[in-house]
């Protein structure tokens, strides 16, 4: 009798304890711990190499912070995936902190596709990444990713730079022959590097007539250039806009354009006697340097076969020149040269001659 008084007392204490507390609602299940698919891969490819990148996500499916990570599969095909298949690599769990911050992570993986890049203008290879969890399952494939199939040409070789008065010449050797394909055109393009700047300073169509050879034209004097070149692959393809990929690169080739170089020299000299009823005088006029440094001009005189001397101790800044320092009877022959701002002389212009007559 006791002791089922005693039990009847300790449910009716155990229920009082429980009214005073708040419910504990309703359990959470037990996480599956499937990982978010990918949605942010992407795909670059240069020559044979392909380089994925992306972000594993931090939340599962159920919206849970991510704890756990399983084995990621690299799934390719040369059409869109519906399943992963058999993967071409499969990656160990990666380190990445449950508080991850922007850039911690993410993941590339770089896939060599040499043995795959024969395909024409509409084919293509596809890629996507499925991760598992602890125990091989998977939420499914990350958004996919495709780079052209279309072959890429083996970089020339022999590349040399020449600085001439127009600009740093290039010239190189081809290693092999564009084919002939529809959809597919071939060109080499020429990068310049000027510290960290990297452009493209040009590019120029593959002719199996001709040795290639580029001018650059946009340099400045006294700068450090160094230039490369790749045989990039312009893809035309049935349905879609144009695309394109690059082969490897040649080693650069650095040059320090000196400017050593002379303006033109000027043409169409004209002297021209003026003096009566005033002082003589000789006027000489002509046609202007368009050189784009072109700093001035230098005025030589000689009479009588004698050595040439100049007139101006400062550059004469327009084409026309006044020589009044002239004497009735004298015959004169004049010549012109242009100097640009590093000092650079250009030689003397086709002579021009002309008599100031006796009073």
């Amino acid at each position: 009798m006791i002791s089922a008084k005693l039990n009847v007392y300790v449910a009716l204490l155990s229920l009082g304890l429980l009214s005073g507390c708040g419910s504990p609602g309703v359990p959470l299940p037990p996480s599956l711990e499937l990982t978010r698919p990918v949605s942010d891969l992407r795909a670059t490819r240069k020559g044979n190499t392909v380089t994925l990148s992306w972000r594993v996500p931090t939340k599962t499916t159920e919206g849970r912070n991510r704890r756990h990570l399983g084995t990621t599969e690299i799934c390719r095909a040369t059409e869109n995936l519906k399943e992963c298949g058999t993967p071409i690599a499969r990656l160990l769990p990666p380190k990445i902190p449950e508080n991850a911050k922007p850039g911690e992570n993410a993941l590339t993986y770089t896939d060599n596709i040499s043995s795959l890049t024969t395909g024409g203008a509409d084919s293509r290879i596809v890629y996507a990444v499925s991760i598992l969890n602890t125990y091989g399952r998977t939420a499914g494939l990350s958004n996919q990713a495709a780079v052209p199939a279309a072959p890429t040409l083996e970089p020339p070789h022999d590349v040399q730079a020449q600085v001439a008065a127009e600009g740093v010449h290039l010239t190189w050797i081809p290693s092999s022959e564009a084919p002939a394909a529809a959809g597919l055109r071939f060109v080499y393009r020429i990068y310049r590097r000027e510290g960290n700047a990297q452009v493209v300073a040009g590019e120029v169509p593959m002719d199996a007539g001709t040795l290639p050879t580029f001018l650059d034209g946009s340099i400045e004097w006294e700068k450090t250039y160094a230039y490369h070149v790749t045989a990039a692959t312009l893809i035309s393809p049935s349905n879609g806009a144009e695309q394109q990929v690059e082969g490897n690169d040649t080693p650069e080739v650095a040059v320090v354009p000196h400017d050593v170089f002379p303006p033109a020299v000027p043409s169409g000299l004209e002297a021209v006697f003026s003096g009566p009823g005033q002082r003589p005088f000789i006027d000489l006029v002509w046609d202007p340097d368009s050189d784009a440094d072109l700093a001035g001009y230098v005025i030589y005189r000689s009479e009588s076969g004698a050595v040439s001397v100049k007139l101006n101790t400062d550059l004469v800044k327009s084409p026309a020149f006044r020589d009044s320092a002239v004497t009735p009877g004298h015959e004169y022959t004049y010549s012109v040269s242009a100097v640009d701002v590093r000092g650079n002389e250009s030689s003397h212009s086709q002579p021009a001659t002309e008599k100031v007559p006796e009073p």
